[in-house]
């Protein structure tokens, strides 16, 4: 799924010690630039939060994952960020636009280029 919007806010990082080590998170407010815009919080975790390095104000689509669990008889919904795409300068996934197409294919073989795929769905330990 994508998300497309304005990074209107950036929560302040979280970090915490799990059974699986040290984990970090990084919380984004979004608005959506639709008629009636909409508040979308989605997080990144661990080493992406460098790597997409992103910016209040910024317009942008992330590529998402929506997870729920349930908790002590309670649900909890995730929106994950897992890619994202900054129209402004071609750059998907937090890699410059100069090294996207680095997996060299010829279109006579029949195959496309490197697809896209969400990472499978973890079993992540809820931070409380």
């Amino acid at each position: 799924m994508e998300l497309k919007g304005k990074v209107v806010d950036i929560l302040p990082e979280e970090k915490g010690q799990g059974k699986k080590g040290e984990w970090r998170k990084q919380s984004y407010i979004f608005e959506t630039q639709e008629q009636y815009p909409k508040k979308v919080c989605a997080e990144v975790w661990g080493d992406k939060i460098d790597g997409f390095n992103i910016k209040q104000g910024e317009e942008l689509t992330a590529k998402i994952n929506i997870d729920s669990r349930e908790y002590n008889g309670k649900w909890y919904t995730n929106v994950k960020i897992w890619a994202i795409d900054r129209a402004s300068d071609g750059n998907v996934g937090g890699i410059p636009n100069s090294q996207q197409n680095s997996n060299p294919t010829s279109e006579s073989d029949g195959m496309s280029g490197p697809q896209e795929t969400p990472p499978p769905s973890e079993d992540d330990e809820l931070p409380f």
